[in-house]
């Protein structure tokens, strides 16, 4: 009997254990096939020679008598490094991507910050209005504001009617009208991480702050800022990551002063032809993205090993 329960029991933690790594590698797997391999793909694509027809998805390395050759083109790095047009952009589109996520921060967490204050009835309410543009195509939403930005559109009309202009004022393909589509495009992923840190923070550290004699301000800077760093951080990684590489908004609303490098990447893969170069683009833009994922899981450890 006991020999019977022992068996019974290795059967079960076996199974556990298989259950466990089941549930553990499924992430794995899901990374390697969307990130790892897709990426693996593009840097092979990026040193290859697509000269004389050779097919870009051939293999880059030949065995003959015993000797491997690997064969690599670094050309269209060289390239990249070399003309300006490339700096430019990706200088551009991390320009915009920061004041995009400046303007995000400055904007949501006053919002996030009064949902998570809000009463829980009324959460709901404030949470549908947070989700509700997403109900909408996303394109759709963008090409709304040409007609409301463009000089005969729905602002200077306004702005016409009430006496406060004379004349329209040209907003459309300018860096304003690229922000202001950058930052309503991407509020609202600000927004949510920030709301799901504020609204788990104990308010008894703001009763003993008053306790204390600080104000509200006070509590606010001392207290309720350092404790949403988390949030704030993977806010500010949500909206700065895909505004990096955004294509849609630069080309509704942006003009060729607002070059980013996601209508360069379309005119190398579409309009060009020139996959290495596009795939070489990529990787430098990939690598602009990971550095700051790397601070923020590094920011991430430290705060676990201190146990905050």
């Amino acid at each position: 009997m006991k020999t019977i329960f022992s068996n019974l029991f290795g059967v079960l933690r076996l199974r556990a254990l298989s259950g466990r790594h089941l549930v553990i590698g499924i992430p794995y797997v899901w990374l390697l096939l969307v990130f790892l391999l897709p990426f693996l793909i593009v840097l092979k694509l990026s040193v290859t020679d697509m000269g004389d027809s050779i097919d870009p998805f051939g293999s880059i390395w030949s065995y003959t008598n015993g000797v491997a050759n690997l064969k690599l083109r670094f050309a269209s790095y060289f390239f990249i490094a070399e003309d300006n047009l490339y700096l430019f952009t990706y200088l551009n589109s991390l320009k915009f991507a920061l004041i995009t996520t400046l303007l995000c921060l400055f904007f949501g967490y006053p919002f996030a910050y009064f949902m998570a204050r809000a009463k829980p009835s009324r959460r709901d309410t404030l949470m549908m209005l947070v989700m509700l543009p997403f109900w909408t195509s996303f394109l759709l939403r963008i090409y709304a504001w040409k007609g409301i930005l463009a000089n005969n559109g729905l602002l200077n009309h306004l702005l016409l009617s009430m006496g406060l202009i004379d004349n329209p004022i040209h907003m459309m393909n300018t860096s304003f009208s690229l922000a202001l589509g950058m930052v309503y495009g991407y509020l609202p992923f600000m927004i949510l991480p920030l709301y799901a840190n504020l609204v788990k923070l104990d308010v008894r550290y703001l009763e003993a702050a008053a306790d204390l004699g600080a104000s509200p301000w006070q509590a606010f800077w001392r207290i309720t800022v350092p404790l949403s760093k988390s949030g704030i951080i993977a806010g500010s990684m949500l909206v700065f990551i895909p505004c990096i590489g955004e294509y849609t908004i630069p080309e509704l609303l942006g003009g060729p002063e607002t070059l980013m490098i996601g209508r360069v990447l379309f005119d190398e893969f579409f309009s060009n032809n020139d996959w290495p170069m596009a795939s070489a683009v990529t990787v430098v833009m990939i690598l602009l993205i990971l550095l700051p994922m790397g601070i923020f899981n590094k920011y991430q450890a430290k705060q676990e090993m201190s146990g905050l």
